[in-house]
């Protein structure tokens, strides 16, 4: 096979495009003839001649030096295995990327903002990753006139960032039901201190177990991935939902080193996919993440996604106006609206960590001599 390389581009054009989307047209050829299983009926989908379609599939084939599809007159059109390979690939490093690719079209969106008017307002966020936070950039943008710079991160990366005085504000989250939990209480008692931070309430979403869809497997829980005969998709270490299937493990009782992950990914979506592919059998995350691929969902664990940041930017202009945002009925409508979420009764109000984190008062063991 002959080598070919990937080029990237962008452009600017009306403020429309929201998310991660890259125009790629043999990726929308190609899942088009899988969805439609007829060269025919893809064409209509893609708005296309049965000509001008049959035509540009012989054009990508002669590009990659391989067959796509596999046709004969009277049966149904489906792809090769090499183009399905490549159309999971490409599903799996796109959502992968989305993530970064959304920062960086915010980015771009500042950059330009202020060529053509410099009177925006700016504020870098580092969090968790969430579906709903690009929502947020839009309100704030629309609301507000400001930019939020925000770049993707594990909850403790997010807090280490605050810590660092990397950003402004931080973004992580916790179960809601939680009482005591040792495993929380060790990994962020050590990175926020009551009265020097100040949590922002966002909003509330569920995570749970995405399986494929009907649950075949009947993956109740997290007790049902023990062993090597179910397949787990899990977040990265230093992630929010990483710490969340720790701590669900032990209170299951299962030894989270008997769970057989088999994809490490970055974001719910990621996760999401890798069981859509049949990569694997389950991973943990949002019911969002679940619904936007078609999957089965269990659910576990309502939980609060929070902001935080230190107590003396709570009056920073850039912060009010956040706020402001978070507290707004459109801001609310949003989170009623998208599957798996819900509106936080405490959006925009500033919230102390141990009334908040009902965890909190549980005590953190002190370090051994040999540790410090």
């Amino acid at each position: 096979m002959r080598h070919r390389g990937v080029q990237l581009q962008y452009r600017f054009g009306a403020p429309s495009q929201h998310g991660a989307d890259i125009d790629n047209p043999l990726f929308d050829l190609l899942s088009a003839l899988a969805a439609a299983g007829s060269i025919q009926q893809a064409a209509v989908a893609l708005g296309l001649s049965y000509r001008h379609l049959w035509g540009r599939l012989k054009q990508w084939e002669e590009t990659l030096g391989e067959p796509l599809v596999v046709w004969a007159r009277g049966q149904p059109a489906r792809l090769t295995p090499f183009a399905e390979r490549l159309l999971w690939a490409e599903r799996r490093a796109r959502v992968r990327m989305a993530p970064h690719l959304e920062a960086l079209r915010h980015e771009l969106q500042r950059v330009l903002d202020e060529a053509l008017d410099g009177s925006r307002q700016v504020l870098r966020i580092d969090a968790s990753h969430d579906l709903l936070l690009p929502t947020l950039q839009a309100l704030a943008a629309e609301q507000q006139r400001l930019h939020l710079e925000l770049r993707f991160a594990g909850s403790l990366d997010a807090l280490r960032s605050l810590a660092q005085g990397r950003c402004i504000v931080a973004g992580f989250h916790a179960p809601l039901q939680l009482e005591r939990s040792e495993i929380y209480a060790q990994a962020l008692k050590a990175l926020l201190v009551p009265g020097r931070h100040k949590l922002i309430g966002g909003m509330r979403r569920c995570q749970g177990l995405m399986v494929a869809p009907g649950n075949p497997l009947r993956i109740g829980g997290i007790a049902d991935l023990a062993g090597q005969q179910r397949r787990l998709a899990s977040r990265e270490p230093g992630s929010g939902t990483y710490l969340l299937g720790q701590t669900l493990a032990h209170a299951a009782g299962v030894d989270p080193a008997r769970l057989n992950v088999v994809a490490v990914e970055n974001s719910h979506l990621a996760a999401a996919t890798a069981v859509a592919s049949g990569q694997a059998d389950a991973a943990l995350g949002l019911e969002a993440a679940a619904r936007a691929e078609g999957l089965g969902f269990v659910p576990l664990v309502d939980e609060e996604y929070f902001l935080v940041c230190l107590a003396d930017a709570l009056e920073q202009p850039a912060v009010r106006a956040l706020r402001e945002v978070l507290a707004s009925p459109a801001w609310r409508q949003a989170a009623s609206s998208r599957a798996g979420y819900a509106a936080s009764p405490s959006a925009g109000q500033v919230l102390s960590l141990t009334r908040a984190l009902p965890w909190w008062h549980f005590r953190t063991p002190r370090p051994h001599a040999a540790d410090d």
